[in-house]
């Protein structure tokens, strides 16, 4: 999302309209899954493989897109139902809709957990909320000898109002992963990874409104700027993330059957 330039921008209506374009047209995408209402596509050179477009869709009844763009910026409640993550928390404000954060998962062993920094944007437009995030360089938080720092190229969230009190979720992402994967850890997001992780919002979505009843409603500084207590950060301080400035981790040869059975569980 960089524009092609070397300089870190905060995203105007046009990236917005643009990136809800790329997650509506079917153009150049390839169905990679099909079931239960969850949608996987793909976009990309199939032998390389490392930097593919995954774009997942999942029709939530009962969760309104309100609720939806809430629980996907709530970084509390995000502990609640996201078993990957392993850290995650904002690390200042650029303006009334823009932030820096990090974000640590842990990859199915035994490959080797990453992490991002990344500038985060979000506009509710008109009945449609999307958020969205490209990897930056901010000085105080350079990669860990513990994580893989990956690069997010382009990655959001297009959250569409279906009727009365439901939505229709798309995920998009192009990443990174500064490694070179083996074929099966590719075919696994697609297959299993994905879907599971659609679900697994959806369900975070029913039950989001009940939590946030008991904790803290009122505050979601995400609407209501004016709460936000991050220190502010200006774009000279951060720069853009380049991929080949990181370390290259070679995973190709590990193969699937060393895969931890606890990450095969739906």
């Amino acid at each position: 999302m960089s524009r092609g330039g070397e300089m870190v921008y905060i995203p105007d209506d046009s990236d917005f309209i643009s990136f809800r374009e790329q997650c509506e047209s079917p153009e150049g995408w390839h169905c990679r899954y099909n079931k239960a209402g969850v949608t996987v596509w793909s976009q990309g050179q199939e032998e390389s493989c490392t930097v593919q477009k995954i774009k997942t869709r999942i029709s939530c009844k009962d969760v309104p897109a309100e609720t939806l763009y809430d629980v996907l910026h709530d970084t509390r409640y995000r502990k609640k139902w996201d078993s990957h993550m392993i850290e995650t928390y904002d690390i200042g404000r650029l303006t009334v809709n823009a932030d820096v954060g990090y974000y640590s998962w842990r990859c199915p062993r035994p490959l080797k957990n990453r992490d991002f920094v990344t500038l985060r944007s979000w506009l509710p437009l008109g009945n449609d909320y999307i958020i969205l995030n490209y990897s930056v360089k901010h000085p105080k938080y350079p990669p860990r000898k513990d994580f893989v720092r990956a690069v997010s190229l382009q990655t959001g969230y297009l959250i569409k109002a279906n009727g009365a009190g439901a939505c229709v979720l798309y995920y998009l992402t192009q990443v990174d992963p500064r490694g070179s994967l083996p074929k099966w850890v590719v075919n696994r997001v697609s297959q299993f990874v994905a879907p599971k992780a659609m679900k697994k919002i959806y369900k975070a979505g029913l039950k989001y409104p009940e939590w946030k009843r008991r904790h803290d409603p009122g505050y979601k500084p995400w609407v209501y700027p004016e709460q936000n207590t991050l220190p502010s950060l200006s774009l000279a301080e951060l720069s853009l993330q380049h991929a080949d400035s990181l370390e290259h981790i070679d995973e190709t040869e590990l193969a699937e059957e060393h895969l931890c059975a606890s990450d095969h569980e739906a």
